[in-house]
């Protein structure tokens, strides 16, 4: 997160009546979200959508929890059927990478060399996973974890008995990790942090998920530097630091993303944590939006502080602005960001940033495996995680969308529904 910037102040603006032509590139789910809205919407012009996968645009989140566990498959991940592309005349084009961007012209250029004409260009190439920087990373057995296709290479090693080692204990890491210990494997996780989820959540409701993935076979090095990922064609162990070994049939790297941004950069547009953007998704370009993982832009409330999320409603929050922009409809009210993590039979919903809190609260006891964190800056609620706890989640989540707040003793007091402390808040 950084400090508040003004947007951009473009000397030329687009006209929504001159724009006919319009490409996306990036087929995840903010530039599918942006093709289907910008119909929904009534734009009748050219729809192109340029995607590197085979598949058309899916929902990523199920991929660490149910389709691993095996029980969605991929039809139910894809956002539409692959038809409604074609009867909504939006010109699909899958496996195929935009290798340059013609400012000048208004062009993107495919490999191939093919050139397709833009009035209006949504970038929203995503995030890139984070490569493990050591000898043996490229060993059979050792995955990052961002596609189906990854997930589909795992899976059939998700097997009982199986030793899985996981590097990073994000949301990421312990979704899969809850996944292996439900299908029998012998799951570690390694984390450089002295914690996990330590980048996301407050010291208690981190130690929550430790105890609870411990309660479950979970074996944790925390403060642990993995060195070198061991074997010779296949992964036989990784060898850390301190000169300890851990023997794995898998390894999972878990390790964070980093935004897609090379092809804006190589166009000349402005890069800073991602392509930056001003509140409406507009880039240094007033032509070119960036939406979802790749893109950075100030947050409505959050005093306009510039944020990049990963997150579903990030995703969908910047297909709804720049649909709604082109088209010429009512801007979109922003929401508070939200997200969300399935552990076992824990779900997890978060509300709000916790970054800058200086106090929490708790409603409901950790003990029962239902409660929800309540993040104060000052006199202000500014953040919520909500575990099993939907009410409370919902409830935060409309304090912190309307900028209201509730004391802290009158939130933890039980005897009194969410709803009917919501409907009192000032």
């Amino acid at each position: 997160m950084r400090p508040a910037r003004r947007g951009f102040k473009h000397q030329t603006a687009v006209s929504t009546g001159e724009i006919n032509r319009i490409i996306i590139v990036g087929a995840g789910q903010a530039g599918g979200e942006t093709a289907q809205r910008l119909r929904q919407a009534g734009f009748a012009g050219d729809i192109t959508l340029i995607g590197e996968e085979p598949c058309a645009p899916y929902q990523r989140p199920p991929l660490s929890k149910a389709y691993l566990a095996g029980k969605l498959e991929m039809d139910r991940l894809l956002l539409r059927p692959p038809s409604v592309y074609a009867e909504e005349h939006i010109s699909f084009l899958p496996s195929m990478k935009a290798v340059w961007i013609d400012r000048a012209t208004k062009k993107v250029r495919v490999e191939g060399g093919r050139e397709l004409p833009y009035d209006a260009l949504v970038l929203a190439t995503g995030a890139r996973p984070r490569k493990l920087p050591l000898v043996g990373a490229d060993l059979d057995g050792v995955r990052l974890f961002r596609t189906a296709a990854d997930v589909d290479a795992i899976r059939p090693r998700f097997v009982s008995g199986a030793k899985l080692v996981v590097i990073g204990a994000g949301y990421i890491g312990l979704e899969v990790a809850a996944v292996a210990r439900q299908s029998g494997l012998e799951t570690t996780v390694i984390e450089t942090a002295v914690r996990p989820l330590a980048r996301v959540t407050s010291p208690e409701v981190a130690g929550f998920f430790l105890d609870e993935h411990t309660r479950q076979g979970v074996r944790f090095v925390l403060g642990g530097q993995p060195a070198i990922i061991k074997g010779q064609d296949r992964v036989t162990g990784v060898g850390l630091a301190d000169g300890g070994e851990l023997p794995a049939d898998i390894v999972i790297a878990g390790i964070g993303v980093t935004p897609e941004t090379t092809l804006a950069q190589h166009s000349g547009l402005a890069i800073d944590n991602g392509i930056v953007t001003d509140a409406e998704c507009r880039t240094s370009d007033p032509h070119i939006f960036a939406i979802g993982d790749c893109a950075s832009r100030p947050m409505a409330h959050f005093d306009g502080r510039v944020c990049r999320l990963e997150s579903v409603h990030n995703a969908v929050e910047g297909a709804k602005i720049v649909a709604a922009l082109i088209t010429g409809q009512k801007p979109h009210a922003v929401e508070a960001p939200w997200f969300w993590s399935d552990q076992y039979d824990l779900k997890l919903q978060i509300a709000g940033l916790f970054q800058g809190y200086d106090h929490v609260v708790f409603r409901g006891v950790m003990a029962d495996r239902s409660f929800a964190a309540f993040y104060y800056k000052g006199d202000k609620l500014i953040a919520v995680d909500a575990v099993n706890r939907p009410g409370e989640y919902l409830g935060a989540k409309m304090l912190i969308q309307t900028g209201r707040s509730l004391p802290h003793d009158v939130i933890t007091d039980e005897t009194r529904p969410m709803k009917e402390l919501v409907a009192s808040a000032r």
